[in-house]
């Protein structure tokens, strides 16, 4: 069997018998074996581009919750902290804006890990540690965390995990501070946004869809084939009138580098073993009562230690630091939802291998002025994926055609004290994978495209108001294994790597638009004997352009080997950018039901 298989397909590595083991593929071998320089150098700063978060000209509250040193924590329970809101400590009671700030340093060497941050089961942030050196590395990440300010203005329990090894060959420990940074609000608005009628931008409750404490483990749950259901039971206030689910997705072991995994016929056809097969496609279903509402075709994270770790030192890989949530319009199952009794939310894979890290977050609009409100679902459509499969292969080269479409539709009412709210929901899909391996197995490319689009549609009356979401994640890589002879071979990959989101709101007051553009590419080669990284050469170039109505930032930047060699970022605006809300935005409410789904759809 040719070096690609084993070096892009062979994904799990076990460092404890049982069943303890560390999601990593035959890659992680490769990683943080690098030599280097024992000259005194300073730590290096990593980091994932993306766009500053918009913060008042003031001041915060800031609080550090969280201090540790994460040495060997693995199969241990998460490190925990009690939480309190800073009330008694900031001059201000109502805030704008809420930061969650990771900070972190390690030096040695080190595996990429994933790690979690819950308040009160509720998750916050999914991240990867970057990749340490031998004179250190720091990084932080900054998310902007005011969606949860319900949760957060009351105390709980914060919660992190970080399965981390520490022996005499991986020495590093990850030193962690987590802090909470609270901005003043410009008027005294409730839960961050109060338009005068009990409606906000963010929800009122935050319901955590997750494993319960203790654990020895994250609070994900763990999805570890394409049977598997895991599934959470909860129960909805009975005056509820919106829903929205957040869901957190993460692969792993075998199905890291999913979208690079072959056919079974392939597999079976060469006598293959300990190759991750199913074919290169998977998505995320979500059920409730056992009947599927919505789906994720998840964005291609690649971790800080993957494909060829010199890649990611120091720009990090689109999505790495902060993976994305993906969010699911649960309102038209209201109807379903308020009848008082216990209803189930599951998770599942598409062609799962072991394994798949998933969590939601239950985001709900409470009615303050009413004890019940009521609804109905009035249809639900949700179509089986329509799958095509094109294979053309003889021993190991060959090509693999991969092409899937997914429609999920659901229409519901729910009637409360602002009206009466008709919501319909669109999720559309289609994905497509071109695979070719070549070389009699040592090369391989993988052409593939998502196209995930949202729509959420609410009507009261003659009113119409919808927010769409447009996201494309397209993925190239190009990977070659050239034998070097003496237990050593040259090992090349290339990758282009892009999310891409436009967002659309519109109401008979105006429409709003934003954009985003984000593209990475990225150049490799590294000489490897005995699992052990001789030499090597890593490149990357980013381009990062968010463009909406009232704010804009551009990005370009490009390193090599730990070096940055160009660096531009320009927050300016266009004077040709449209703002198509014009004196909208000062116009008064005319209709309840109609603001109350538009506060809550922020862009």
């Amino acid at each position: 069997m040719g070096f690609a298989l084993v070096f892009l397909l062979y994904s799990s590595l076990f460092f404890l018998g049982s069943n303890a083991s560390v999601p990593k593929s035959l890659q992680s071998r490769f990683r943080s074996q690098l030599s280097e320089s024992t000259h005194e150098i300073p730590p290096t700063t990593f980091f994932e581009v993306t766009k500053p978060i918009d913060l008042p000209p003031t001041k915060p509250c800031s609080q550090l919750i969280l201090k540790h040193d994460f040495g060997y924590t693995y199969g241990k329970p998460p490190v925990l902290a009690d939480y309190k809101p800073p009330f008694s400590k900031c001059p201000f009671q109502h805030f704008g804006k809420i930061v969650l700030e990771w900070k972190a340093t390690c030096k040695g060497r080190q595996f990429d890990r994933i790690f979690g941050v819950w308040l009160g089961g509720v998750e916050l942030l999914r991240s990867c540690t970057a990749e340490p050196r031998s004179n250190g590395i720091v990084w932080s990440v900054k998310k902007d965390v005011t969606r949860y300010y319900s949760l957060l203005m009351t105390n709980q329990t914060l919660a992190v995990y970080l399965g981390n090894l520490v022996d005499n060959t991986y020495t590093g420990v990850y030193h962690v501070e987590l802090s909470f940074h609270f901005y003043p609000a410009k008027k005294e608005l409730s839960n961050g946004g109060d338009f005068g009628h009990g409606y906000g931008s963010n929800a009122d409750l935050i319901m955590p869809i997750s494993r319960n404490l203790p654990l020895n483990d994250g609070l994900w749950f763990e999805v570890v084939n394409s049977t598997d259901v895991q599934s959470k039971t909860f129960n909805l206030p009975k005056n509820a009138y919106k829903a929205v689910l957040e869901v957190y997705v993460s692969p792993h072991e075998n199905d890291e580098f999913w979208y690079t995994n072959l056919p079974n016929e392939y597999i079976a056809e060469n006598n293959l073993t300990n190759v991750p097969g199913n074919g290169p496609f998977r998505e995320v279903l979500v059920s409730l009562d056992g009947k599927v509402i919505g789906a994720v075709w998840p964005f291609t994270v690649v971790y800080t230690g993957g494909i060829n770790p010199l890649l990611w030192r120091p720009i990090s890989a689109i999505g790495s630091f902060d993976l994305p949530s993906y969010d699911i319009e649960v309102t038209p199952s209201l109807g379903t939802l308020l009848d008082g009794k216990t209803h189930e939310f599951g998770f599942s894979v598409t062609n799962a291998l072991n394994v798949w890290y998933i969590d939601a977050n239950l985001h709900i609009w409470l009615d303050a002025k009413t004890e019940k409100t009521e609804g109905k679902v009035l249809r639900t459509s949700t179509l089986p994926c329509h799958v095509s499969s094109v294979s053309n292969f003889t021993g190991f080269n060959g090509t693999f055609l991969t092409t899937v479409s997914r429609l999920i539709k659901s229409t519901g009412w729910v009637k409360s004290s602002y009206g009466k709210i008709t919501t319909q929901a669109i999720q559309q899909f289609n994905y497509s994978n071109f695979m070719e391996m070549g070389d009699n197995g040592d090369s391989q490319i993988v052409h593939q495209s998502i196209d995930f689009n949202d729509n959420v549609i609410a009507k009261s009356g003659p009113y119409l108001d919808s927010l769409t979401s447009l996201k494309r994640f397209p993925l190239y890589l190009y990977s070659n294994n050239v034998d070097q002879g003496d237990g050593a071979y040259t090992s090349v990959a290339n990758l282009s790597l892009g999310f891409n989101e436009k967002r659309i709101k519109k109401s008979e007051l105006g429409s709003s638009v934003s954009s985003l553009e984000n593209l990475q590419e990225g150049q490799s080669t590294m000489l490897v004997k005995g699992n052990l990284v001789v030499s090597g050469v890593g490149s990357t170039q980013q381009a990062y352009s968010f463009n909406s109505h009232n704010s804009c930032y551009f990005r370009n930047v490009s390193s090599s080997n730990y070096t940055i060699i160009y660096d531009k970022e320009n927050s300016k605006c266009s004077r040709t950018t449209p703002s198509h809300w014009g004196l909208g935005l000062h116009i008064r409410w005319q209709n309840p039901a109609r603001r109350a789904f538009l506060s809550s759809h922020p862009l």
